[in-house]
């Protein structure tokens, strides 16, 4: 454990990821998953290797869905990402550690790693600390360098509370019925540079998009 934590961060990262996990899983089993997918996609858990996409929002409705196929997630290095990575592990995910903001060049490098061993690769693409659905470059980056287009998805609950935070988290209220959205992919260039990774990027960022109304679009028809 890093020596940097203080005596009551690393009793709560002792303890905090455990119970996250625990209610995770209690909730989890209660939730009814749909997914919702654009003509031509499939939902991506079943590519392996790959490169997705979604919001920080919604990393907890994520969780249980995808939960012990290993994917391979790039979780900031601060203490809430430890905090987050401890708990996601104890769910089946394999935490890359690192960000845009911290090791995000170490963070890429891993993740890879990880894509070429076969992982399915994803991205929480406004995290760790936005702006709120604003997507930035290390996904289309990974793309990029190894070959990949990018799919992204939305995951979204009819029934949830949403804290007060810069993403507006999404916490499933139990018995809750949850939209997953596949949006088409994005293409990126192998040899997209300057404006061509711009609009490589922009298009992941309206993929994203499409996935968002997608799901809203669905839960709409659902309580309708």
């Amino acid at each position: 454990m890093p020596s940097n934590y203080s005596f009551s961060q690393r009793v709560s990262l002792a303890i905090v990821p455990r119970i996250a996990s625990l209610l995770i899983r209690i909730v989890g089993v209660t939730l009814r998953y749909e997914d919702v997918c654009a003509p031509g996609t499939e939902p991506g858990h079943l590519r392996a290797p790959s490169v997705f996409c979604f919001w920080h929002q919604c990393m907890l409705a994520s969780a249980w869905r995808f939960r012990n196929l290993g994917i391979a997630i790039l979780i900031s290095r601060s203490y809430d990402g430890e905090l987050i990575a401890r708990t996601v592990e104890r769910l089946g995910f394999v935490a890359v550690r690192g960000s845009s903001s911290r090791g995000g060049a170490a963070g890429l490098l891993a993740m890879e790693r990880a894509y070429r061993e076969g992982k399915r690769c994803v991205f929480t693409s406004d995290g760790p600390r936005g702006p709120q659905h604003v997507a930035k470059p290390g996904v289309t980056m990974l793309a990029q360098t190894v070959g990949s287009d990018v799919g992204a998805f939305h995951v979204l609950p009819g029934r949830c509370w949403r804290l007060n935070s810069w993403d507006r988290f999404m916490i499933p209220k139990p018995f809750a019925r949850v939209v997953v959205a596949w949006s088409q992919h994005a293409e990126v260039s192998v040899e997209s540079a300057g404006e061509e990774f711009a609009d490589a990027h922009a298009r992941v960022q309206a993929a994203l998009d499409r996935a968002v109304a997608m799901a809203e679009a669905r839960v709409a028809e659902m309580k309708g």
